[in-house]
């Protein structure tokens, strides 16, 4: 079965709540009309409702029954205020909470730490950091976790994995390698991956010499004392971690390589390079990134999506607050 007929059989009628902040935005509308009329998830718009409403006419969208929050105008605005105020515990002010809550991006994060919004998705008009950083310092990451990391589905057909981390650390140390290992591996079983993960390098089991292979060497060790009872191996070159018959000339015993579902990249040039390479030259479909680690479901679009990209992420988000 495909990804998204599982995933919304899995979260119909239990009337998650996405909130979107950037209510205005053409593909935000198209996206919340579909999610609104199958009843897959219960999405909120922020902004104007008068803007909105005016964008959804021009674009000959029916936005009736959507909910539609002003953060300017929202009744509970000092309940909100105050609930900032004590999670940032003295390192921002009333009047600074106030200033930053009108921002929808912040208003939305908080909605979702306060139990109003399952999730959040945001990204397609803003860059990624106005939708981590409220996310960090709210929501927060996982307890044993020191930071988040992007995760994107690539999909064809029934091929499916999972590439990570593609959107947020340049240049991860072997501690958050690890982490991001193993949090890859969680996010996979949520979306019927086999979590098989392949570290992966410029090198195969000592083939080449240097302080990144190093680096992934122990990211690999790591992982493994984090987690057990987890596939995982490296370092390993992306051919010997994909292909069946290079793993055994390159990696004979290792259960990972020829195997792998899931590839974690050595830092962020490298994955933001892979997983476009297999989207533009592969015909993959890259879905995300997943802000993996976090507290509560968080998902930063890119600033190309379009509206069938916020349609499925707004999914895989709702999806992740099953766990």
């Amino acid at each position: 079965m495909d990804l998204f007929d599982t995933l919304k059989t899995k979260i119909t009628g239990k009337n998650f709540k996405i909130v979107l902040p950037e209510g205005d935005d053409p593909r935000i509308i198209e996206a919340t009309t579909r999610l609104h009329q199958e009843n897959i998830v219960t999405p909120i718009l922020l902004g104007n409702p008068d803007k909105i409403h005016q964008a959804a006419r021009e674009l000959m969208f029916d936005l009736d029954g959507v909910e539609i929050i002003d953060p300017n105008n929202y009744p509970d605005f000092d309940k909100m205020v105050a609930a900032f105020v004590e999670r940032r515990k003295g390192k921002n002010t009333e009047e600074q909470a106030r200033e930053m809550l009108v921002n929808a991006n912040y208003f939305g994060t908080m909605m979702v730490y306060m139990d109003l919004a399952d999730g959040l998705v945001s990204g397609a008009a803003h860059p990624t950091g106005d939708t981590v950083r409220p996310a960090l310092q709210i929501i927060k990451t996982k307890p044993g976790v020191s930071r988040t990391a992007g995760a994107f589905i690539m999909q064809k057909g029934e091929e499916r994995y999972l590439f990570a981390d593609c959107a947020i650390n340049i240049n991860p140390n072997a501690q958050e390698l690890a982490e991001i290992a193993v949090e890859a591996a969680n996010t996979a079983k949520l979306f019927d991956i086999e979590p098989k993960v392949a570290m992966l390098s410029f090198s195969t089991k000592g083939s080449a010499k240097s302080p990144e292979v190093d680096k992934v060497a122990e990211a690999t060790r790591l992982a493994k004392e984090m987690a057990p009872d987890l596939d995982i191996d490296g370092e390993l070159q992306f051919d010997a971690a994909f292909v069946p018959s290079v793993a055994k000339s390159k990696a004979p015993d290792s259960k990972v390589a020829g195997n792998a579902k899931i590839f974690v990249f050595p830092e962020l040039e490298a994955g933001n390079i892979g997983y476009k390479i297999a989207q533009r030259m592969g015909d993959f479909e890259g879905i995300g990134p997943v802000l993996q680690g976090m507290n509560k479901p968080v998902s930063d679009l890119s600033r190309g999506a379009n509206a069938e990209d916020v349609y499925k992420v707004s999914i895989l988000t709702a999806a992740q607050a099953l766990i």
